[in-house]
């Protein structure tokens, strides 16, 4: 691929011949692939006769090697070569009659038989994937209730067809089969769930790489569910706790709303829907009848709701924050009972004195 690199080994087979100098002379296709780093570090090659070296504007490269003492191997490593590819096309490697094996009798016999050059495809690299965006569902970490889809995608200079796949795979990958050349399509009643659309161009005769966004879909509200209501005795007056639960099948919850409509007068009132948890303690202390309303709202703000009745019955004493009690419907400020209480402790002192004179008198 042009602007990648890899690496071509050049290794040797003596044939069970015992060898002491290799002399390789190979030729390149300069104009495709070019020399960025040869490498001799795990060569057998004991001693080099003339430093290994290269021409990129010839595309040429030497070898001249020595093995004191000789030695015979199977698959020797000579060296290892890392080329550019510059261009595309089919480049060559081969090896130039001047290359020589050279068998270890005190001769120098030649006894290099064959060599096998190399060829490599080398192509322009795909062009990268389309930007593509939708602009319905423009955030893809963001649960929407609307079931139409849009997707839009620019287009470059030089772009020939287009191929796109909407699924729910996210590792999908378009066939190399033209849609066609718009950049912008839509989608109706798009199911529930997480859904990916892949995009791939073609460009120079060449199908890129994949471009995919996602969009994630939630038309249905939170399950089903029954508000439970309990009322518990105190020492003053009575408290009231709604509890409830539900869960969502795709976006998952969010919150809880809650709203409370007295029944009682002859116009309902109603409470505004407030965030609350479960469970809710129901803030009014007035006898009657209440209808409790309680919305399950999931992340793509599908709601559901729910209610239950309860009434709320006037205890014989009940607590009124600042203000006094309220006894069987009777209110009593506090001053009131401060006075109340003062006269009776009062007249509780009368009536132990009035008592212990009375007993003193029959004594006597």
């Amino acid at each position: 691929m042009v602007g990648s690199t890899f690496t071509v080994s050049l290794y040797l087979n003596t044939e069970g011949n015992e060898i002491n100098v290799v002399q390789a002379d190979l030729k390149f296709s300069q104009n495709l692939i070019q020399v960025t780093s040869p490498s001799t570090g795990s060569s057998f090659i004991a001693e080099w006769l003339t430093p290994p070296n290269y021409s990129n504007e010839r595309g040429i490269i030497s070898f001249r090697g020595g093995i004191p003492g000789g030695l015979a191997t199977s698959a020797g490593l000579v060296s290892s070569i890392t080329f550019r590819a510059v261009s595309s096309g089919r480049a060559k490697i081969e090896f130039t009659k001047g290359s020589k094996v050279l068998l270890n009798d005190g001769k120098g016999t030649n006894i290099l038989a064959s060599t096998i050059g190399g060829q490599y495809n080398v192509v322009v690299p795909p062009p990268e994937g389309p930007r593509v965006f939708s602009p319905t569902h423009p955030n893809p970490n963001v649960w929407y209730s609307d079931s139409g889809v849009a997707f839009s995608w620019e287009k470059e200079g030089g772009v020939t067809d287009f191929s796109w796949e909407f699924n729910q795979n996210s590792g999908a990958r378009p066939d190399a089969q033209s849609e066609g050349i718009d950049t912008a399509i839509s989608f109706s009643d798009v199911s529930d769930g997480v859904w990916y659309f892949h995009l791939r161009e073609k460009k120079n005769r060449v199908w890129g790489k994949t471009s995919y966004v996602a969009v994630r879909i939630d038309t249905s509200s939170p399950r089903e569910f029954i508000p439970r209501v309990e009322t518990y005795t105190r020492l003053v007056g009575y408290q009231t706790m709604v509890y409830f639960e539900t869960s969502d099948d795709f976006s998952g919850l969010d919150h809880y709303e809650v709203s409370v409509i007295d029944l009682t007068g002859p116009e309902s009132s109603r409470s505004f829907f407030t965030e609350e948890l479960s469970p809710y303690k129901v803030p009014f202390k007035k006898a009657g009848k209440y209808n409790i309303i309680i919305r399950a709202v999931d992340k793509a703000g599908n709601i559901r709701e729910a209610e239950a009745r309860f009434r709320m019955m006037t205890p014989f004493i009940s607590h009124i924050e600042g203000k006094g009690l309220e006894v069987k419907g009777v209110f009593l400020a506090w001053w009131l009972i401060f006075l109340i209480s003062v006269l009776g402790l009062f007249g509780l002192g009368f009536l132990f004195v009035f008592l212990l004179y009375r007993v003193k008198i029959k004594k006597a």
